[in-house]
């Protein structure tokens, strides 16, 4: 998570969503940065604690902006990311399963430890109906984030890819895409939000 409070935005670094790549292009130029463990604050999390936090202590509510990743792709680049041969012996390696496995124990009851990646829903709402984030760009429509920034931060923003997931074939079956979209639901549901909303939600009290 970064924030820059001159220019009264919070970026929340939704995971799976390009946050390593946004953090090394903007990082300098905010003035609280939080990394490692607390990198990934939860939109809920910011608005009920860092913020008011923020307000008290500085005199600033920076407006919230997120990044939200096509459901499928997002839980893929999660499978291909644990892939790597760094994990290769851990409970946390994917190599040797289909993707199709993968998403079925992401979405089953009783996930092994591989497959517990959590939910963008989750990480951008209040786990209801409430999106918490005051700004939620597609990820797969960069150009509306990219404006964003360069426009608030008053400077040309430029990313460069960082942390590039493995390049490995992963089909996924109409059976087990169709239990995945019953599943979350939810998810699919607000990535369409994003999307007919040309790729820039907007929280209604922002």
């Amino acid at each position: 998570m970064l924030v820059f409070l001159r220019h009264k935005i919070t970026f929340l670094a939704t995971p799976k969503t390009g946050t390593t790549a946004v953090e090394m292009a903007l990082k300098s130029r905010a003035e609280i940065v939080f990394s490692k463990n607390r990198k990934h604050i939860t939109a809920v999390r910011y608005a009920n604690k860092v913020a008011p936090f923020l307000e008290d202590t500085f005199g600033v509510r920076p407006a919230s902006v997120a990044v939200m990743r096509e459901p499928v792709d997002q839980i893929r680049s999660w499978y291909k990311y644990r892939s790597q041969k760094r994990l290769d012996g851990t409970k946390l390696s994917t190599k040797g399963i289909s993707f199709d496995q993968f998403v079925r124990e992401v979405v089953s009851d009783k996930p092994p430890e591989r497959a517990r990646i959590g939910r963008q829903f989750s990480f951008l709402t209040d786990g209801k109906t409430r999106v918490m984030a005051d700004h939620v760009f597609a990820y797969e429509q960069p150009e509306n984030f990219l404006a964003f920034l360069s426009q608030h931060l008053q400077h040309t923003v430029e990313i460069a890819p960082k942390n590039v997931s493995p390049l490995i074939d992963a089909p996924l079956s109409e059976e087990t895409l169709a239990l995945l979209r019953e599943v979350r639901a939810e998810d699919f549901m607000l990535y369409d939000e994003i999307l007919a909303a040309n790729g820039h939600l907007i929280a209604a009290d922002c």
